[in-house]
């Protein structure tokens, strides 16, 4: 029996016993979780809805140092770089807001936004490039604030990124606004990503392939016929990170065992997808 079918005297009931228990304010979090699963199980909430109403609740427990970006993967720029030398790393990066620094990477002085430079570079534009004008204000927040707060405060000053810093006044990271939303709705996803459900690997064209990070590095072998060792390493992603020495950003490459994998989705703390070619085949494709 679906909703539409269930006596409205049963579904009343349930409805006012749910008001009852929020309006007395549940002993414990779990308890109004077990609820909200009730009200899922009796289809008067769906799991898309169910798992969003946790994350909300959950994402008041964080704080922004457990999502931010560290200050080693972020991709910054220095006053002293010309406009031909930004374009390379705003194109390369995907990024569309980047913090600018004076000097040295503690020193952030404003926001650059890719769309004012690439203004700069528009056939009508005078030619002249000056800092004080590209330049945006910068937010600075502490390492500590929660990110419910943090968010009211995106929403209300119309931010979209702030730069986080440490109990000394140093840069210790970024965050965005895209980045305390995916802790709400989860990930956004953008045009590389291969839903769920697909496969681990998929070919785009004959010597291109997209694959995910979690990808087996013995069912790799046996797809591609290789032989890469997966004694200590279990997984192409892990494969990857252990060549770098770090977890890579977008954009990052690494040639490993005759293939080239570029990073195409990651965030702070794991790599998502990949791309692979092997490397003979890379190098023709680039000349």
């Amino acid at each position: 029996m679906n909703q539409a079918t269930k006596p409205l005297s049963t579904t009343s009931r349930w409805v006012e016993k749910l008001f009852s228990l929020i309006q007395r304010e549940p002993a414990t979090r779990e308890q109004l979780f077990e609820v909200l699963t009730e009200a899922k199980n009796r289809d008067l909430l769906d799991q898309d809805a169910l798992d969003t109403i946790q994350r909300v609740i959950q994402v008041s427990e964080l704080r922004v140092r457990d999502v931010m970006v560290p200050g080693s993967q972020a991709v910054m720029i220095d006053r002293s770089q010309s406009p031909d030398e930004l374009l390379p790393v705003v194109i390369e990066s995907g990024h569309s807001r980047f913090p600018v620094t004076d000097g040295e990477r503690d020193k952030v002085i404003g926001i650059l936004l890719a769309k004012d430079l690439l203004r700069h570079f528009d056939e009508s534009s005078d030619g002249r490039f000056s800092w004080r004008d590209m330049l945006r204000p910068a937010v600075f927040i502490p390492e500590s604030k929660r990110l419910n707060v943090l968010l009211t405060e995106f929403r209300a000053n119309r931010n979209h990124m702030a730069i986080v810093v440490d109990e000394y006044g140093g840069v210790g990271g970024l965050i965005t606004i895209e980045d305390v939303l995916e802790q709400i709705v989860g990930e956004i996803e953008d045009e590389y990503d291969i839903d769920e459900e697909a496969s681990m690997i998929m070919q785009r064209n004959e010597n291109d392939f997209v694959v995910k990070a979690v990808y087996p590095i013995e069912d790799f072998n046996e797809y591609f016929a290789t032989n890469i060792n997966d004694d200590e390493i279990d997984t192409i992603g892990g494969l990857v990170i252990n060549a770098l020495g770090y977890v890579p950003r977008r954009g990052d490459s690494a040639d490993v065992e005759g293939f080239r994998f570029e990073v195409l989705n990651a965030d702070s703390r794991r790599v998502h997808l990949l791309r692979a070619s092997r490397v003979s085949d890379a190098v023709n494709s680039d000349t």
